[in-house]
């Protein structure tokens, strides 16, 4: 049996769908106040905005993928904003398109935060199990 999840039309690989506006609101409040010296990531990260696809392998199969607004990303894991209170600690596969173009890839992951940000809104981080050489900032 194969938990690599099938990619939704309109996710990660639709280039007209437009990000909500609480997204964009919400990333730019993030990036403004986030500019502390307690960066404490062993891997540098890249700007990086994509909407991705991430189904948990505790998810029913008929459950449709959790919706992910891509902050960030580096060869261990990408920041994101959702519109749900995801499990920490989970693990899945996330779906999304490289930063440099490509096929879309399937990485295998863990949720390492979620937490709310604004009424409705959270903001999360997903660990990648393995290196992801493809989202290393240049």
């Amino acid at each position: 049996m194969s938990f690599a999840p099938a990619i939704e039309p309109a996710v990660a690989s639709d280039p007209v769908e437009t990000w909500p506006a609480d997204v964009e609101l919400i990333l730019s409040a993030l990036e403004v106040g986030g500019g502390t010296s307690d960066n404490r990531r062993r891997q540098p990260r890249m700007p990086y905005r994509a909407i991705a696809a991430l189904r948990l392998f505790s998810d029913p199969h008929s459950a449709p993928a959790w919706r992910l607004y891509t902050r960030d990303v580096s060869s261990r894991g990408i920041g994101f904003v959702a519109p749900d209170r995801l499990p920490l600690g989970y693990g899945g596969v996330v779906t999304l398109l490289p930063p440099r173009g490509g096929r879309v890839v399937s990485v295998h992951g863990t949720l390492y935060r979620c937490r709310e940000v604004g009424h409705g809104w959270f903001e999360g981080a997903l660990y990648f199990n393995r290196d992801q050489w493809m989202f290393a900032a240049e």
